[in-house]
């Protein structure tokens, strides 16, 4: 629906999104007295949890429920909830925080309302800065101030030369991938070693699947480290480590913008929580390959660094992580027990090449476990950067009125997750009211 100012509603504040971080943002713009409203586009609550697969557990333990207004009191703390329960709960939440949403509603395009009243003709007309034009499949839309918080998992991302795989191989990303079964007989490629795709691998495996994994460079890392969950530890340095110097899962230490999106430690929430080492899924009958870089008719062509590239994943979290969070340990004179020994590399994989025929290998389906990228493209304002990332300093744009949360490390290396978006939502409703 074009935008149509005679017919436009009008609000103070409207909120692209109703996942984690829209529902945080909503609850402190109510606690603030805020007039706003939250657009989903989805027909219903759950955020991107509904595009899990079916055995899919969150990967945070449920001590790190920490949503404004509704935190984990349970009696399993260092528990893992299924993909339904997850979805369920973001959806009493919504409820609890009475969250002023609108469902099924596709935001096509924001711009300037250059002068346009905005927030309320009734309150003074025209806005600071103009306000903004919003265009949706429902209806048009005035609003003086606008928050983008449509996730991070918005645009699957696949390689080029995926459509130069033959037409007979079933193709998924994982953004789609439900359970085996939705797949044809035959064995299954999955490319990326991301959660995702250790978790899908290891989903295949226990429906006797034969597998193929092309390996990234995503690290490994131990479910539980000094005592307690990893996550614990991280989820402390992203909060309290500025307190003592610790700065290194803070955004504004990133070598470059491209660390934004590098991959998280490879564990999973599944069975009570666990690593996931692609040695025990090699010794479980998994095939291992290198990077995939491409097609060559029906054979496909992987970096022939396999060895190289598992010595990377797996010294990682020693190599970075470990030192930061043995530091922050110390530093904030917490007693935790010493770490446990790094398992012994007792296990080999079989030089596979850097080619793998499709056919004599049986395959018939690709899994691409390869991400996701940011989608601004309603955005008809120029203030994204080379990396379709909003330009801002702690999720307040360049452009005035116009904000972000829950985009990964927009503030710190957790602000996308459920234990950090409370976080920066908290400070962009602050800015919203004092504005």
């Amino acid at each position: 629906m074009s935008f149509s100012p005679a017919t436009a509603r009008e609000v103070d504040t409207l909120v692209i999104g109703a996942g984690q971080a829209g529902l945080a943002t909503s609850c402190w713009l109510s606690r603030a007295g805020v007039e706003h409203q939250l657009l989903e586009q989805r027909p219903e609550l759950g955020g991107a949890w509904q595009d899990r697969w079916d055995s899919f557990y969150l990967n945070t333990p449920n001590f790190a429920f920490l949503l404004p207004g509704m935190t984990y009191d349970g009696p399993e703390p260092d528990a893992f909830l299924p993909r339904d329960e997850v979805i369920e709960l973001f959806r009493h939440y919504a409820r609890r925080i009475a969250a002023p949403v609108q469902l099924g509603t596709e935001v096509t395009r924001v711009a300037r309302a250059d002068g346009c009243a905005a927030g309320g003709t009734g309150r003074g007309g025209a806005t600071p800065g103009g306000g903004f034009a919003v265009d949706t499949n429902q209806a048009s839309w005035l609003a003086r101030n606008i928050v983008l918080a449509n996730g991070a998992y918005q645009r699957p991302r696949v390689p080029a030369s995926a459509a130069k795989l033959p037409e007979h191989i079933t193709q998924l990303h994982s953004h789609d991938y439900r359970n085996p079964q939705q797949l044809p007989d035959g064995a299954v490629l999955v490319v990326g070693t991301g959660q995702s795709g250790g978790q899908i691998t290891e989903d295949l495996l226990a429906a006797g699947r034969d597998v193929h994994l092309s390996v990234s460079a995503c690290p490994e890392a131990p479910r539980r480290y000094r005592g307690q969950d990893t996550f614990y530890w991280l989820l402390q340095v992203n909060l309290h480590g500025p307190d003592y110097g610790i700065n290194g899962l803070q955004a504004e230490q990133l070598p470059s913008p491209a660390a934004r999106f590098t991959c998280n430690p490879l564990i999973s929430g599944n069975d009570g929580g666990h690593s996931i080492r692609l040695r025990d899924l090699g010794r479980r009958g998994v095939r291992l390959h290198g990077h995939f870089e491409g097609t060559d008719d029906d054979v496909l062509v992987f970096s022939d660094d396999l060895a190289a590239r598992m010595a990377l994943v797996e010294a990682s979290f020693g190599q970075r992580m470990q030192v930061m969070l043995d530091t922050y340990i110390a530093a904030a004179g917490i007693e935790a027990p010493l770490a446990e020994p790094v398992p012994a590399v007792d296990w080999q994989p079989s030089s596979s090449g850097s080619r793998l025929d499709l056919g004599a290998e049986g395959i018939t389906s690709v899994i691409w476990s390869t991400g996701y990228g940011l989608d601004f493209g309603f955005l008809d304002i120029p203030v994204l950067d080379e990396w379709n990332y909003p330009r801002h300093l702690r999720g307040v744009t360049e452009v005035p009125g116009l904000y972000a949360v829950g985009l990964p490390w927009l503030t710190r290396h957790a602000s996308s997750t459920v234990g950090a978006v409370g976080l920066d939502a908290e400070y962009v409703a602050g800015q919203i009211a004092w504005r």
